[in-house]
């Protein structure tokens, strides 16, 4: 029951139009029917996330997950929503990398928040996020964050909203 999602982004070059392939989103079906629609599934071992959009269905996207040691499992639940987040470097990314700045305001291109932030809680140190290194998705990449392609999580944060429950499975 595979159905894809087609998303296409147009290139005007000197020549014309030229259509750039662009990542995919599916809708799937979910092996796992106890998951309400409206819910986030993370998958950190196959690293995607499924939004379920009607029981046993969802769409599916690529992202990139925590690094050894940084990933972790739970039930959490959006608690910010953001359109062209700043970001302050968390003490433990500071550390390791001293020369970044305090802030990087929203919309720079080394903002590594990319176009959206849906914040995790309670607690607020995790989220899903766009990213700045699209190479990165499908890799073990973060601190423990969620990282995806901007234009997926565009697509996803229209499709949340504040206290959707987000589950991370290993």
């Amino acid at each position: 029951m595979l159905r894809h999602v087609a998303l296409a982004t147009l290139a005007l070059s000197a020549a014309g139009a030229v259509a750039l392939p662009v990542e995919a989103r599916d809708i799937v079906g979910m092996r796992d029917e106890r998951f309400d629609p409206g819910t986030i599934v993370i998958r950190t071992g196959e690293r995607k996330l499924y939004f379920v959009t009607a029981p046993g269905e969802a769409i599916r996207y690529t992202i990139a997950v925590g690094k050894a040691g940084k990933q972790w499992r739970g039930v959490k639940y959006v608690e910010e929503l953001q359109v062209d987040p700043a970001w302050a470097p968390p003490a433990e990314v500071k550390r390791d990398n001293p020369r970044l700045p305090d802030v990087i305001p929203g919309g720079s291109p080394r903002n590594p928040m990319g176009a959206r932030v849906i914040g995790l809680g309670p607690g607020g140190e995790y989220a899903i996020h766009g990213t700045n290194m699209p190479n990165t998705i499908g890799t073990a990449a973060s601190y423990g964050c969620f990282r995806m392609h901007n234009q997926d999580v565009i697509d996803l944060y229209a499709r949340v909203q504040m206290g959707t429950p987000v589950v991370v499975l290993p």
